[in-house]
């Protein structure tokens, strides 16, 4: 049970069209979370928060995601230095999506080393009956190399 507590979720007229921050986290505690760049809007990465990384996030204006295959929560540019700024918190009508819009400090958001998590795109003719055609194309630039960055402990 999470000590971080946001509002309890009301009526839907107050979730969808109210001025309260009602988060909907799912089963596990989590709410799927879109990271934009604050002057362009383009999408920069898919992460989930919980309650304390919500909070985290509000608190120092850092993005703060709960990682879940290490089970902890993770700031944004901890290790590599490419953090975070938060510039707005959205939220979709029924409350069950958070939209950071962010200042893209070191330029990637990518832990591959590119300025955005989806730097790869379907290549034409790719066909759902067809698995030799669903092929990805590169539609980026790596912005840092990962093996000098992030270094194995």
């Amino acid at each position: 049970m999470s000590t971080f507590v946001f509002p309890a979720r009301t009526t839907t007229a107050e979730i969808e069209l109210g001025t309260t921050l009602q988060p909907k986290f799912d089963a596990d505690g989590l709410i799927p979370c879109i990271t934009c760049d604050h002057e362009t809007n383009e999408v920069l990465m898919f992460a989930f928060m919980n309650a304390e990384s919500l909070a985290h996030t509000l608190k120092t204006g850092k993005a703060t995601y709960w990682s879940r295959s290490r089970k902890k929560l993770w700031v944004k540019g901890e290790e590599s230095g490419n953090a975070q700024l938060v510039k707005a918190v959205l939220t979709d009508c029924d409350q069950d999506v958070i939209q950071l819009r962010v200042e893209n400090v070191g330029g990637a958001a990518c832990h591959n080393g590119y300025k955005s998590c989806f730097y790869r795109q379907l290549a034409p003719g790719a066909n759902a009956g067809d698995a030799a055609s669903l092929k990805l194309e590169f539609a980026a630039r790596r912005v840092f190399d990962p093996a000098t960055v992030y270094k194995k402990k």
